[in-house]
């Protein structure tokens, strides 16, 4: 079986640059283009690819490649986009999309096979599997709270993963997500509504991401806490990725559950 061709946005980046790496390191894999901004390509000629600061440039010179893109959901929808007209693939990690923006990546999964996950861990994602169990088993008597904590660069909030865990918890309960969230508490607020979902931010020094999911019931409480100790759990999760959409239609948006099958 061939090597399945992938192209790193934003490579020189926190998260690109692991990505490199770990696709060099990895056989199955051919890191075949990368793309960055303008004035930083430099020195990206090295890695024996594709180089360039438009992907629609890179692309034009490659056939069949993976895109795998965490940068910015701007930058992340016009990738998503790209791929469709231009016949490839995307793997999209990329946290913060709104609703509008979700629903642009989704109209180019129609014509392109894209997988967009806002958490690429596996750990995260079987996470998201077992939690509405808990939730059925321990019944109505449970509160449910949440905290994630991330590093001070980060620039949205809440995560993009607390926020697919509080909306999996919600769908479990049967309740509105966007009318049963609460971002921050401040103030004479009175006393806790039985549906709602709390999700507290924190941010500091060089966290890579910790969510903590809370059962808080009469006379007891449940913690259930994922901590990823390294970018590399998210970005091993992106290429396990690249290499399934290969093989996937377009059609749908498609998400790391789906691969897990």
């Amino acid at each position: 079986m061939s090597a399945c061709a992938v192209v790193m946005m934003g490579a020189k980046g926190r998260m690109g640059s692991t990505l490199v790496r770990l696709a060099q390191e990895d056989p199955e894999l051919n890191l075949v283009g990368v793309v960055e901004r303008p004035g930083l390509e430099a020195g990206l000629e090295a890695l024996g690819c594709v180089v360039g600061n438009s992907l629609e440039e890179v692309l034009a010179k490659l056939s069949n490649a993976v895109v795998i893109d965490f940068t910015t959901p701007e930058v992340s929808v016009s990738t998503a986009k790209t791929v469709a007209a231009m016949g490839h693939r995307a793997v999209i990690g990329t946290t913060g999309l709104n609703a509008e923006q979700t629903a642009q990546v989704r109209t180019a999964a129609e014509q392109a096979p894209i997988l967009w996950a806002p958490n690429m861990s596996v750990g995260v994602n079987v996470l998201l599997r077992l939690l509405p169990r808990l939730v059925t088993m321990l019944g109505p008597a449970y509160d449910l709270e949440m905290v994630e904590l991330h590093h001070k660069a980060k620039k949205d909030a809440p995560s993009g993963t607390a926020v697919k865990l509080a909306q999996c918890l919600a769908e479990a309960k049967g309740w509105d997500f966007e009318k049963t969230k609460r971002y921050c508490r401040e103030g004479i607020i009175g006393a806790r509504p039985e549906q709602e979902i709390g999700v507290q931010t924190i941010r500091g020094g060089d966290v890579v991401g910790d969510h903590t999911v809370y059962f808080l019931g009469p006379g007891e409480r449940i913690e259930v806490t994922h901590r990823a100790h390294s970018r590399e759990t998210f970005a091993q999760g992106a290429l396990r990725a690249a290499k399934w959409i290969a093989g996937q239609k377009p059609g749908k948006l498609y998400a790391i559950a789906d691969m897990l099958g």
